[in-house]
């Protein structure tokens, strides 16, 4: 069996991956394949790519050649002249008075930051700190405090409840396995 180096797909023969295309280094035959000319084919000569090709210029396409660079005289258009325009003049500015040119005065409040257990979106992994999550290795969500979601009714001693999050079976007035959120029990 092959195991892709990049993408770690396997297949069981191949020079390159099916799944990405990688080419497998070690399976490549890097030797040229041997070309055997046809003598049928005739073979055409050239030296460079430069050579002189002789050829005599059609005089009905010579009348439709457009004259380009610095053969053509300069030309004005005072229609696009935007230096010829002449002053402005006074013009009244008035101040915008319902315009806000500050910020809101400053109230000393702030945000607390939040706290606790993440949950990984991708493989459901709970992990307490870090920005990439240590079980598949994706960024994480940024931390977020776990609700605390009441459940209805009684629930004897021992007895497992749904997690109101994610719906997995979690011990009451303990944070859950799979999300961390807290689970309580209303009276």
């Amino acid at each position: 069996m092959i195991i892709c180096p990049v993408c770690d797909h396997v297949q069981s023969e191949g020079e390159e991956c099916d799944g990405c295309g990688k080419r497998f280094p070690g399976l490549v035959d890097t030797q040229e394949p041997v070309v055997v000319p046809l003598p049928e084919l005739e073979l055409t000569h050239h030296a460079g790519g430069r050579v002189e090709v002789q050829s005599e210029p059609l005089p009905e396409l010579d009348l439709t050649r457009l004259r380009s660079g610095p053969d053509l005289p300069a030309m004005s258009v005072p229609d696009l002249e935007l230096t010829s325009a002449g002053a402005t003049g006074e013009v009244p500015v008035a101040p915008m008075v319902d315009l806000d040119t500050g910020r809101a005065p400053d109230d000393g409040v702030r945000t607390e930051a939040p706290m606790g257990a993440v949950t990984c979106r991708y493989c459901r992994h709970v992990q307490a700190e870090g920005l990439l999550c240590d079980g598949c290795g994706m960024r994480l969500p940024r931390a977020r405090m776990a609700a605390q979601a009441p459940v209805k009714g009684r629930v004897a001693e021992g007895e497992r409840v749904p997690c109101p999050s994610c719906h997995t079976p979690s011990f009451p007035g303990r944070a859950c396995v799979a999300c961390g959120t807290k689970v309580q029990v209303e009276a």
